[in-house]
């Protein structure tokens, strides 16, 4: 009821409610465009051989453009140029002095660097369109009805257009709407794929390929997998900082108690993106003739395919790697100590200067293990109940568990379901950040917010 209550107080409020009918009108702009196919394609035959290689990066690339990559539509990009192009300038900023100096430089540096990420996605976008109109033209699946410059030329400029027309809408609702703009792109672009996902399993149902057991398997693993995501991306390790007294001029500043909070999950869902995308590379190489037609080459590259034990083991230690990396990037435990010196503060029973710098370190070592492994299991967990682990083929021990081991965790439960770890990372995600916006506008205004610990400010017209 409470839940039903904050909804209908969001209608009450002018502003908030022209911000959220804003960030659906465009939305359903980007959905609309999801539809338009890019002319001169057979957007059939693409897509059988989209779901062929759904393993691969083809899949993923599919996933993030909510479907219009498979279809072939002016988004087929989708915002990963954007995302890329992001990504480059945060790593760039940890080598390139300009770039760190302006991300210090407040509102005049984010915009230069938001300039520079835009030029850059365009940039991006244009080799991946070039990629693509080569690769459908020198395809032999007959991928295109009439190939030729004109195609080519008109397929770059079509797709170059949709992903910058797609970074519009996502500024814009940033700007202009509810939540982050291109986060929430991402968001609907998955979810989306829910029907499709609960079509294919009432299919299976329907065919008496699954029964109740299964379903009930993946509603608990479902419910499951959401309340971790809650519960770890709300966690957060508080180092406690004392601020001494210092007068400044009349006036006594300082002699107050805070912390310093450290996310478990640091890097999102970063880390996960970069390791699914190095492993993706290998089994996109294996549709490569020449890899393919080598024994050595294709044996090296099925170990670490799939549901391999090899291929789950190289992504938890990607995972937790790339965890480690992106942590380095955005807190530096050196600078945060000195700053903390700077201003008076210190940790209770830890001298300033570098024992503060190497005791932030120790913990942010330990809460980053631990949200790799959290990460981890996110985005193995649901691979495993849809691929299965082929377990089986371990040698020794492999005949045994082939005879003991339940079928459909060795095999999977063979499912095309959207919604895999990093799926639901990412909407859960969303979800709680553009859930926290709104709450946040209520509570400024007065009116109750959609969970009990936020609250409410009663106004004069409280009691009314």
């Amino acid at each position: 009821m409470k839940f039903f209550e904050a909804i209908a107080n969001i209608f009450k409020v002018p502003d908030l409610r022209k911000r959220l009918m804003f960030t659906l009108a465009l939305l359903a702009v980007y959905r609309l465009g999801a539809r338009i196919p890019i002319p001169g394609i057979d957007a059939n035959r693409f897509a059988d051989f989209v779901n062929q290689h759904q393993g691969g990066f083809l899949g993923y690339l599919d996933l993030f453009s909510g479907g219009s990559f498979r279809r072939l539509t002016i988004f087929a990009l989708g915002i990963m140029p954007y995302i890329t192009a992001s990504i480059i300038l945060q790593l760039l900023a940890v080598v390139v002095p300009t770039i760190e100096k302006l991300q210090k430089e407040g509102e005049i540096g984010r915009r230069k660097i938001t300039q520079w990420t835009r030029y850059l996605t365009l940039g991006l976008g244009l080799m991946q369109s070039f990629g693509i109109a080569v690769g459908l033209q020198s395809s032999s699946q007959g991928f295109v009805t009439n190939p030729g410059f004109g195609f080519a030329m008109m397929c770059i400029t079509t797709l170059t257009a949709g992903t910058v027309f797609i970074m519009w809408l996502g500024e814009q609702i940033t700007e202009r709407g509810i939540g982050n703009g291109m986060s929430l792109i991402i968001f609907v672009g998955i979810v989306v794929g829910l029907p499709r996902a609960i079509q294919d399993i009432i299919s299976k149902i329907q065919t008496g390929e699954w029964n109740a057991f299964h379903l009930i398997i993946i509603l608990t693993m479902m419910v499951a997998v959401v309340g971790f995501i809650v519960l770890v991306e709300r966690g957060e390790r508080r180092i406690p900082v004392q601020y001494a007294k210092r007068v400044i001029g009349r006036r006594m500043m300082g002699g107050q108690s805070t912390h310093l909070p450290l996310k478990v999950n640091a890097g999102g869902v970063i880390p996960v993106i970069f390791a699914s995308s190095l492993l993706a590379f290998p089994m996109t190489l294996m549709q490569v003739d020449a890899v393919k037609n080598s024994p050595v080459l294709s044996s090296m590259l099925d170990a670490i395919s799939g549901a391999q034990p090899l291929y789950y083991l190289l992504y938890t230690i990607l995972i937790i790697f790339f965890c480690f990396f992106y942590v380095s990037i955005i807190f530096n435990p050196n600078e945060a100590a000195d700053n903390m010196r700077k201003y008076g503060g210190f940790i209770p029973g830890i001298r300033p200067g570098r024992n503060t710098a190497e005791y932030m370190d120790t913990i942010l070592t330990k809460i980053t293990v631990v949200g790799g492994l959290y990460l981890a299991v996110l985005s193995l967990l649901p691979q495993i109940m849809i691929q299965g682990i082929n377990l089986q083929h371990l040698p020794l021990v492999g005949n045994w568990i082939d005879a003991h081991v339940w079928r459909w965790l060795l095999n999977g439960l063979g499912v095309n379901f959207y919604f895999g770890g990093t799926s639901l990372l990412i909407v859960v995600g969303v979800a709680m950040d553009t859930i926290n916006q709104i709450e946040a506008q209520l509570i400024m205004r007065h009116y109750e917010g959609f969970t009990p610990r936020a609250g409410r400010i009663r106004g004069r017209r409280s009691s009314i």
